[in-house]
């Protein structure tokens, strides 16, 4: 049997952990968590119940906090690791890795400084000792669905077509649907940037706009994920499948999504600092805001949802204000 560590203790990396060890190729399962109490408690309980309650851990899976003996040997690395942190462990990570080892990134985001996607870092990273053989993980996936075994349909994106398929047979099992395609530029555009948009909607909602507003929020901010990932290399045909419309679709309008959450409380008037302080998980569409922006704005894309939504969570505009600017914009052809 293949051994596969998921690296991600959160409900994120456990639904997944949980999953492969119920997947139609049988598979030794670690998972590593940075928090050793957090690791204690599930080989103890087995069970997350700080990031996941209610799911029981199968005995395929053997937590560990070493992030050494979680690397050694592993023949698949599933990197679930929030966006900021992701370099930091890989550069841990790196001496323990070898050049044969499978690489699948499910982070969905920016990195802050270099603007880079969660596969663009962890290639630079590993690329300096050798050829990463990599792809990237995503579409309308909630944690809790995924653990629970509910039908969920998702994309292995790479632009090497054998090593996508090969981790899409080893990896699909009861309720996983795996899809593959070689536009990982468009596929991790479409992971992060949803999360802005569903922070948007989540505001309108909060403000009482109505199902029309959700709408148009969804479409317009389909529009602007496809500009920036257009500019980023991707392609238009992703952006119309799982890793686009069906992400973002899913966390629009889902009750799980934290970034929407995120978006119901701002338009409550809850201050982002007190919002981010009472949530145990990452909401990672705020940090992606700040780089979104950033990156836009260096490739000359229009992105109007997402500056707005900069201008509320980190210049102090007002929800209400945010979404009157976005209606009193010239008129213009679709």
């Amino acid at each position: 049997m293949r051994t596969i560590t998921v690296i991600g203790g959160g409900s994120w990396g456990t639904a997944l952990a949980i999953t492969l060890a119920r997947s139609t190729t049988p598979h030794h399962v670690r998972l590593w968590a940075l928090e050793k109490e957090l690791v204690e408690q599930m080989v103890a309980t087995r069970e997350n119940h700080i990031f996941l309650p209610g799911f029981r851990l199968p005995r395929e899976v053997q937590p560990t906090h070493d992030l050494a003996q979680a690397a050694r040997g592993a023949d698949i690395l599933l990197s679930v690791v929030p966006t900021q942190f992701l370099r930091r462990v890989w550069e841990q990570i790196l001496p323990h890795l070898a050049p044969e080892t499978l690489i699948l990134s499910a982070a969905k985001g920016l990195e802050r400084d270099s603007l880079a996607r969660p596969s663009e870092v962890i290639a630079e990273v590993i690329g300096s000792r050798f050829e990463p053989r990599l792809a990237a993980l995503s579409g309308p996936s909630f944690a809790r669905e995924v653990a629970a075994g509910l039908p969920t349909a998702i994309v292995i994106a790479s632009a090497d077509a054998s090593l996508a398929r090969d981790l899409q047979a080893e990896l699909a099992g009861p309720g996983l649907r795996l899809y593959t395609n070689n536009d990982v530029a468009g596929t991790e555009i479409g992971g992060a940037v949803k999360n802005i948009i569903a922070i948007a909607a989540g505001v309108a909602d909060g403000l009482g706009l109505g199902t029309n507003a959700r709408a148009a929020l969804i479409t317009r901010g389909l529009a602007e994920i496809s500009r920036l990932a257009l500019a980023c290399g991707g392609q238009r045909e992703t952006l119309a499948g799982l890793a686009g419309l069906g992400d973002l679709v899913l966390t629009c309008t889902g009750g799980l999504s934290r970034n929407r959450t995120v978006g119901l409380e701002l338009a409550k008037g809850r201050t982002l600092d007190h919002i981010i302080q009472s949530m145990r998980m990452v909401a990672e569409g705020v940090e992606t805001t700040r780089v979104t922006r950033a990156l836009a704005r260096k490739l000359g894309v229009e992105m109007p949802i997402v500056e707005q939504m900069h201008k509320i969570l980190f210049e102090g505009q007002e929800p209400r204000a945010g979404v009157r600017a976005l209606l009193e914009r010239a008129l213009r052809d679709e």
